[in-house]
């Protein structure tokens, strides 16, 4: 019995052994170094060294060999947190691509995790590169990694014939944390070697189970500083020239946006008359389908910082200067201009958390009252009517954090719009609940909905989300209820394609988390599906399948998935009025394969086909994506891609005749290249372009269906492509060039020349052949835009600091 008493004692101790963090003691400096990469200061020879990192990718464990060890120390002051790092290594071996900010390229990098309210929940990521870039992201366990939330911070870095070294400075602006005499901070250090894509911590963590942040040491010895006040101005100013169809138009803006510490925690974000013009642009492509077509968004201020908003997903940015939401009632013989995009007047963001974990957030924005232009086509009168009224969209979040790991959360979207435009609120109640020893998480959603249309009743509606899975091991499984009524709309300020169902799903996965034989890492998992409609309560759909990942030591990495629909599959939102369509027994497989990016020519190549086993159908579809990458110097990287679909025998809505949905059998050809180009000079000037031709036809059988209310296809209404009318084939091109050059002439500071270039082609010509696409695309007014902007970041503490200076020269 002792015998065994010992040996538990022993676990014991290990196993609290394992759990206890580092800790680096940080003291502070009155004499700060100066950022320039070398480490040659006094302050460095006096702190404490950070070592000992561990490997947690791709296999736990190992550590850093004596000639590629990390050695790391921080201090401080009264303005900022200093790191200083060397990382040695053979430079020979290094790879060191320059890339614009935010973006990681085939390029070794090192991570400074902060912490403040030690909550392993909120973190803040500041990442330098070998190549002397900057990225930077708040990390959490809810959307993981934000690289678009960027800070202005100082880094430097140089190489030496034993590795390189770096410093940084933090400033406390960059952080939010309240007035502690003595606190404790999270800490955790990144190094990652790309020739090898492995990557160590100092503070050893397992990536089995449990969110990142849970397994950060400690920073402690930080006394008496303060918050300092947050207060950022980014004046800017943009001139622009478009040329369209022989007009020219210029404009010149002048706007700012701002962030400002409200509390020691909470920070205003706001976008005074703003302007997007250089966002980037869409990729448009042809919609048959019955949903709207979304794209992702481009607009800075809506991409920074939204990780509150996120919550149970109810925010949709894009509707926030989207295309107008009015409908028009036009007389015989008239035509209506209708702008592509509501100006936005304003918007501002508050968001922050206590360090007790209460994270609060606030948002809103407003639009303009805008117009259509509605033509007489035989008189020439032009009229104005309204298609968006003057706009107001709120988002308010509450969230509490708990046990390290978990939060609950209380949403609420509204959009009020003046006049008899319609209203609408949304109401949610997220939990993301996960136990204390990180096995077991359930995922849980209520959500109601109400649109106000003014003139008729009021709808309400409401969804539900359940979802209970294991989250830790090789194995893993979750379980998940899927619920929305027929009222349910969010889509005013967010979006969801479609209401109405009642799904059930299952998945399994198991994946090795240490090298196995040729493989760093692979999985497998698959899945099932059963999907209702929620009212009727019928059947719709059903489907399971399964996929297998693997990346291999050499460093490729390739796919392969296989999905089916056994059975008479009911499609009721494709025939536009309700009536389900019927289609049989969809198989569909395919697979990827991407090389190593580390090499100086790499290739991405993609497969997919499907089929349909069904009477008298002949369904095929084949999907190709080649990719390949020319890393031609650190400095230079092209890559093309080339996508090729084809859908032979589809069968789908094509038009509408006295309101009754008109079917055909289509064959559809998708054409689509593109090509970017990075030419960086160095971390602070880069040249890029971007381009893209997308063609697209969808050529219609002769003869068209009607839909029968056994949910089956007809020719018997003796519909043809000569009698319908307008004819439903199409012949469709977008053709777009974005070359812009940057410069960051101070930190945080940048002059941004663009040039744009854009074309649009929509015809019936189905059947032409690429080159006389590209003639009938070329026949189409260009619009060429030229924009130049300007954007100046001003820090309220150093022109504070600038004032005292000269008052006391003075």
């Amino acid at each position: 019995m002792s015998r065994w008493l010992l040996v538990l004692l022993l676990l014991s101790i290990s196993i609290t052994k394992a759990q206890d963090k580092k800790v680096l003691n940080i003291k502070r400096t009155s004499n700060p170094p100066k950022i320039d990469g070398i480490i040659n200061e006094d302050v460095w020879n006096q702190a404490e060294i950070a070592t000992g990192f561990v490997m947690f990718k791709p296999e736990m464990g190992p550590n850093l060999p004596e000639n590629e060890r990390t050695e790391v120390r921080m201090t401080y002051d009264d303005q900022a947190i200093y790191v200083a790092a060397y990382l040695y290594d053979d430079p020979d071996k290094m790879l060191t691509q320059l890339t614009s900010r935010d973006n990681f390229g085939q390029t070794d990098y090192f991570i400074l995790v902060l912490n403040p309210n030690n909550d392993a929940q909120n973190d803040t990521n500041f990442q330098v590169f070998s190549s002397g870039q900057q990225a930077d992201a708040i990390s959490s366990p809810s959307i993981g990694e934000d690289y678009s939330w960027n800070a202005v911070w100082e880094s430097a870095v140089k190489l030496h014939n034993d590795g390189w070294s770096l410093e940084m400075k933090i400033p406390y602006r960059t952080l939010r944390f309240d007035n502690q005499k003595e606190p404790t901070w999270g800490l955790q250090f990144h190094r990652h070697f790309r020739r090898f894509r492995s990557q160590y911590t100092w503070n050893p963590l397992d990536v089995t189970k449990g969110n990142i942040g849970l397994y950060h040491g400690e920073l402690k010895g930080i006394k008496d500083i303060k918050p300092p006040v947050r207060l950022n101005l980014y004046p800017f100013s943009t001139g622009i020239v478009d040329i369209y169809d022989g007009e020219t138009n210029t404009d010149l803006k002048f706007g700012m946006d701002l962030k400002y510490g409200i509390t020691d925690n909470f920070t205003l974000d706001a976008t005074l008359i703003p302007d997007f013009s250089q966002a980037g642009f869409d990729n448009v492509r042809l919609n048959l389908g019955p949903f709207e077509q979304t794209f992702s968004e481009q607009r800075q201020f809506f991409t920074e910082g939204v990780d509150l908003f996120s919550k149970g997903n109810l925010f949709f940015s894009r509707r926030v200067g989207n295309r107008p939401s009015g409908e028009l009632e036009l007389n015989e013989n008239e035509e209506a201009d209708v702008p592509n995009e509501v100006k936005v007047i304003n918007a501002v963001k508050v968001s922050g958390r206590t360090k007790k974990g209460l994270g609060i957030g606030v948002f809103n924005a407003i639009t303009e009252k805008t117009y259509a232009t509605i033509t007489d086509t035989i008189t020439g009168a032009k009229r104005r009517d309204i298609v968006e009224p003057f706009t107001n969209y709120n988002i308010l979040v509450v969230d509490q954090q708990f046990n390290r790991n978990s939060a609950i959360s209380l949403v609420n979207t509204n959009v009020i719009r003046n006049g008899d435009f319609r209203d609408a609120n949304v109401t949610a109640l997220v939990a993301d609940i996960i136990n204390k020893r990180n096995t077991y998480k359930i995922d849980a959603e209520l959500k109601m909905s109400h649109v106000n249309y003014q003139n008729e009743s009021p709808e309400n509606g409401f969804s539900s989300f359940l979802r209970v899975g294991k989250v830790h091991g090789n194995l893993r499984y979750s379980f998940e209820h899927n619920f929305a009524d027929t009222k349910y709309n969010i889509n005013d300020l967010g979006l969801n394609f479609r209401n109405n169902y009642n799904n059930f799903g299952a998945d399994i996965s198991y994946q090795i988390f240490e090298p196995k034989g040729r493989f760093n890492k692979y999985r497998i998992n698959a899945w099932f599906n059963h999907k209702r409609l929620a009212d009727p309560s019928v059947f719709t759909q059903v489907n399971f399948g399964a996929r297998y990942f693997a990346d291999t030591k050499n460093l490729n990495a390739y796919s392969f998935r296989i999905n089916v629909e056994p059975g008479k599959q009911k499609d009721y939102f494709e025939s536009r009025d309700g009536r389900a369509f019927i289609y049989e027994n969809f198989v569909s497989t395919g697979g990827f394969y991407s090389s190593n990016y580390n090499k100086k020519f790499a290739i991405n190549l993609e497969l997919n086909i499907g089929t349909l086993f069904e009477k008298e159908r002949d369904l095929f579809y084949y999907e190709v994506e080649i990719e390949p990458r020319f890393r031609i110097s650190d400095n230079l990287l092209l890559a093309y891609s080339f996508e090729y679909e084809r859908f032979n025998g589809d069968r789908g809505y094509a038009i509408e005749i006295d309101d009754q949905p008109i079917f055909g059998e289509r064959n559809r050809q998708i054409v689509e290249n593109s090509l970017s180009g990075n030419y960086t000079f160095n971390p602070f000037h880069s040249l890029a372009l971007t381009f893209r031709h997308y063609w697209d036809t969808v050529d219609y059988d002769y003869e068209l269906f009607t839909l029968l209310d056994n949910s089956r296809l007809t020719t018997d209404s003796g519909y043809t492509i000569d009698n319908v009318g307008d004819s439903p084939n199409i012949n469709f091109s977008t053709w777009n060039i974005d070359l812009s050059y940057s410069w960051q002439f101070a930190p945080g500071s940048f002059l941004t020349a663009l040039y744009r270039n854009q074309i649009f082609n929509s015809d019936e010509n189905s059947q032409v052949n690429f080159s006389k696409s590209l003639d009938l695309l070329f026949d189409q007014p260009t619009q060429h835009t030229f924009s130049l902007r300007l954007q100046y970041f001003i820090d309220y503490n150093g022109m504070r600091s600038i004032f005292k200076k000269n008052k006391k020269a003075s």
